[in-house]
């Protein structure tokens, strides 16, 4: 019975990617939500088994077997459940970057953005003015990153690697702490 639910658990969950049509989306929702459900069960059941077990006091090398078989089908389970969730359209899909390690030549990464394209042939210097694409990329913690606190009216912005100190009304650049990532 547990397999063949965790097997069925499986194929919901296998088989959501690849409905990905907005009009697929909401029986997917209803979908995973069951699975989700069915899943809660399942942990459930085992460990009320578990408890069982430790009550009676005798747990046989076999039931010990078959409860630790049954907590990694669960345990399989829900990583597949959170693989399902987190498989969106970012950066992991996109072909250019099938297969390649390390850093992604031609983007930056927007902590809380994911990554985004360089602006080539920008210089960042003392003068100058932060582009508004990248004024919204504050800083929010400077000491964290070895940076002095920005004077009234100012903020830290993180930019293509570097923290530019950047005037809130104007985006005039202050200062450059260059490679500062």
């Amino acid at each position: 019975m547990k397999k063949s639910l965790l097997v069925a658990v499986a194929v919901l969950t296998a088989a959501g990617p690849i409905a990905t049509s907005a009009a697929m989306a909401q029986p997917r929702d209803r979908e995973v939500r069951e699975s989700r459900r069915e899943l809660r069960e399942e942990r459930r059941e085992l460990r009320d088994e578990r408890h069982d077990a430790r009550r009676d006091g005798v747990v046989t090398p076999r039931e010990r077997r078959a409860i630790e078989r049954d907590r990694q089908d669960v345990r399989e389970a829900r990583r597949e459940l959170r693989f399902d969730r987190r498989r969106a359209e970012t950066w992991r899909d996109r072909a250019e970057w099938r297969a390649y390690r390390g850093d992604r030549q031609g983007y930056w990464y927007a902590p809380g953005y994911g990554y985004r394209p360089y602006m080539r042939s920008y210089a960042w210097r003392r003068g100058a003015y932060v582009p508004r694409a990248y004024r919204s990329y504050y800083v929010q913690d400077p000491y964290y990153y070895g940076l002095r606190a920005p004077p009234r009216g100012h903020r830290w912005v993180y930019a293509d690697g570097n923290f530019v100190l950047m005037a809130l009304a104007t985006g005039l650049i202050a200062e450059v702490v260059s490679n500062g990532w």
